[in-house]
């Protein structure tokens, strides 16, 4: 039976965690739909536009087998309302520590009561990727630190030339 999910998020920027996550929910479900949320109360460093295009650009590198099963949609409405909208039944989220759970269990649990149908499926972060954060790998890009070990190359790039621009205005 086919199973289409759901793994939301802001993804500002895109990270090894995120990309993680990705790719092994690939494993588990036939289609993943990642939800690219407009979230403009978290203040976003990059546009939506140019979040979408930093994630295709980093789910083309993923095996053809996977990438052909992935869609990237932006979308600005209740989590429980996207994933009805993409015919989903699953919601994938990443755990990174313990201190994540309280937040996700939360979430999960006010999602299950807005639609009985949708499942939530954490992964846990692989060891590698326990720390990273959005938040930290932007703070530390900022402060001129080396993220290399965070992020592809490609979104490093983008950040580097984002600070700068930043820095120039």
């Amino acid at each position: 039976m086919p199973r289409t999910a759901v793994y939301p998020g802001t993804f500002d920027p895109v990270t090894n965690g995120h990309m993680d996550i990705i790719d092994r929910a690939t494993r588990v479900v036939s289609e993943l739909v990642i939800g690219v949320a407009v979230n403009i109360g978290k203040g976003p460093l990059f546009g939506l536009d140019e979040r979408v295009d930093l994630l295709k650009n980093e789910v083309a590198k993923l095996k053809q087998e996977r990438r052909e099963r992935i869609r990237i949609v932006p979308f600005d409405n209740l989590l429980v309302d996207f994933v009805r909208d993409q015919e989903a039944t699953i919601v994938i989220r990443g755990l990174r520590a313990v201190s994540d759970f309280e937040y996700e269990f939360q979430m999960a649990s006010m999602n299950a009561r807005l639609n009985r149908d949708i499942e939530t499926v954490f992964l846990m972060a692989s060891e590698s990727n326990q720390f990273i954060s959005s938040h930290f790998v932007k703070e530390i890009g900022r402060l001129g630190g080396d993220i290399g070990h965070f992020v592809s190359s490609d979104v490093k790039a983008k950040l580097v030339a984002r600070f700068k621009e930043i820095s120039e205005n």
